[in-house]
């Protein structure tokens, strides 16, 4: 098999080295129209061989996407123009509009939406790494609407990815991305943006800094091009978060603010309970 990956970022670059080395494809030609992206990629033997989105996709049996949503809603339906037995998928973080945008396509049988639920706050294929994805979850939406080459391909593909699959509809992926993924890392800029207010009055702040902090905002060094579609995208579902969120955090500010022990207490043991959903 001849894969090629457009977008050699984190994503693509990460799952090129694990398809490569395990096997699973040949060749992997790289598309990618930051030259400096295509170079290292090529240099890092990360691809073989870097061409045209169209030389790609013609030599190609699997076609995957590995760029900003916003990009893959504008170039998914060209890709499907541009195949005839190719297998498309993506790795992007929202499904439903991407979905939509070639729901009546003739060739929507050949495309897959998937979503790996990994990655880093690093980005650019000097940040892919090998083992990425390995024990994580990968979401398939509207599989119904791919036909069984599709299914099985790329089934098979996240399989050697040593990714544990999950069944969803788009919509109620982007819904439930916003509560475990996209809020996090808006908490994570909110929380930076904070930080940074003050720290020009507040030279120790850094100094005091500790792992917990480190944790909270790492997500904070992600990258704008890759996020801020993310959020424009869904939109609706993270604005309700967003609403949630604060809606907390007044309750926090009214108990502190009112001495009130027993409430933070309260909220503090009611929060705890997560840990019987993430052990």
């Amino acid at each position: 098999m001849i894969t090629t990956i457009i977008g050699l970022g984190l994503m693509g670059g990460s799952a090129a080295i694990d398809l490569k080395k395990r096997g699973f494809t040949k060749r992997i030609i790289g598309v990618d129209n930051n030259v400096l992206h295509a170079e290292t990629a090529l240099h890092a033997g990360i691809v073989d061989e870097i061409q045209t989105l169209q030389d790609a996709v013609a030599k190609s049996e699997l076609i995957i996407l590995a760029i900003p949503v916003d990009a893959a809603v504008k170039m998914l339906p060209l890709i499907l123009d541009k195949v005839d037995k190719q297998i498309v998928t993506d790795m992007c973080s929202t499904k439903e509009q991407l979905c939509l945008s070639v729901k009546d396509h003739p060739k929507r049988k050949n495309y897959l939406a998937a979503h790996p639920m990994a990655g880093t706050e690093y980005s650019g294929p000097w940040a892919a790494k090998p083992g990425l994805f390995d024990g994580k979850a990968v979401i398939f939406c509207d599989t119904e609407n791919s036909g069984i080459r599709a299914n099985s391909t790329v089934r098979l593909l996240f399989d050697t990815l040593n990714m544990r699959p999950v069944l969803m509809d788009a919509a109620q992926h982007d819904k439930h991305a916003a509560y475990v993924s996209h809020i996090s890392h808006i908490s994570s800029f909110a929380l930076a943006l904070t930080v940074l207010d003050q720290e020009k009055n507040e030279n120790n702040i850094f100094d005091l800094a500790s792992g917990g902090f480190d944790s909270t905002v790492r997500l904070a060094k992600s990258s704008s091009e890759m996020w801020s579609p993310i959020f424009e995208q869904n939109a609706e579902n993270v604005v309700a978060v967003i609403e949630t969120y604060i809606k907390y955090l007044e309750n926090f500010k009214t108990a502190i603010q009112e001495h009130d022990t027993d409430k933070i207490t309260s909220l503090i043991l009611s929060s705890n309970k997560i840990k019987r959903v993430l052990s």
